[in-house]
């Protein structure tokens, strides 16, 4: 059978996690609980952070754009399975799958490329205090976040446009709960070396250029700390728990991340486990891992819920 262009494609069907119907209603209640968790978190993370002078700081600029990103990243994928969910319908549209595809590369690529920031903002808090203020000022910072986003934005077009190009056959069925790159490129009956070969490119772009940049880090700041005497055990382990948040954040994404794109078979039930961990669960957890043991966040987090607090039972009288 002579394989259609790509312009009669009208949709594709994600056939997601369960074909029972009995499972759809619990399924839906537990990705909705999630993503509002998630969604509620980091919002407060940035509400916290810009409500707070005292927060006006690299670390912290950087954990507010991390936190944006980390919405941004799970409402790709989310609400629309949702939807398909709610309506039992497993369809997406040609369109809303390139679209997909293209804000997942691009707010995903932000989640690597921040994390990597943070760890060079520790490595130069830690092992250059002294110079700290000076090398990481304002406009510096500004500029890695900025260049940081022109990659995502860069690479994720160059991508969705390769996949216009691509003509499919008569199987537009994608085993999995949103428009996995690798996934739709199986379905095309045109050839996708050139995909192929950019898809292995961003790989190591925002998979072993970022990590290597955060182990070369993160090995400087531990020989830095291991130098301190003995005696500042204090400021040693103040040193540490300053990195502690980062390092499981880093630890959650990178070990689900690798998981996923490591996995034999991506559309596998342990391969969509995977999938789940790395774009619904790191970015509900992170707003916890960053709270937990940061007395600035809690103090500021606490100041926010109270103006909260405050405008509902005003709220409440007025009406």
């Amino acid at each position: 059978m002579e394989p259609r262009n790509q312009t009669s494609v009208s949709e594709f069907l994600l056939l997601g996690f369960s074909q029972d119907s009995v499972h759809q209603p619990i399924l839906f209640g537990l990705f909705l609980s999630m993503y509002l968790v998630t969604v509620l978190g980091n919002l407060l993370i940035i509400l916290a952070i810009t409500s707070d002078s005292h927060l006006h700081t690299p670390m912290y600029f950087f954990l507010s754009n991390l936190s944006f990103a980390d919405i941004s990243f799970t409402s790709t994928t989310v609400p629309k399975m949702l939807v398909n969910i709610q309506t039992q319908s497993k369809s997406i549209t040609y369109g809303g799958c390139i679209t997909q595809m293209y804000f997942f590369m691009v707010f995903g690529g932000m989640d690597t490329f921040l994390l990597t920031v943070m760890a060079y903002d520790r490595f130069v808090a830690i092992c250059h205090p002294l110079h700290y203020t000076v090398i990481m000022n304002p406009q510096l910072c500004g500029l890695l976040v900025l260049v940081s986003w022109f990659i995502s934005f860069s690479y994720s077009l160059i991508q969705s446009l390769l996949m216009l190009r691509l003509s499919f056959c008569t199987n537009w069925v994608i085993p999995h709960f949103y428009c996995e790159l690798a996934q739709a490129l199986t379905l095309a009956c045109s050839d996708t070396l050139v995909n192929h070969i950019l898809q292995y490119m961003v790989t190591a772009l925002l998979g072993i250029v970022p990590f290597s940049g955060i182990l070369f880090s993160y090995t400087r700041i531990a020989s830095s700390i291991l130098r301190i005497p003995s005696a500042n055990g204090n400021y040693k382990y103040k040193a540490f728990s300053t990195c502690a948040s980062h390092l499981s954040v880093v630890s959650l994404f990178y070990g689900t991340g690798f998981g996923v794109y490591l996995s034999s078979d991506v559309s596998s039930w342990r391969g969509m486990i995977a999938s789940v961990m790395y774009t619904v669960v790191t970015p509900m957890l992170n707003p916890f891992i960053y709270s937990l043991r940061n007395r600035d966040i809690k103090r500021a987090l606490q100041k926010v819920l109270g103006r909260i607090c405050s405008v509902m039972g005003t709220l409440v009288l007025v009406f």
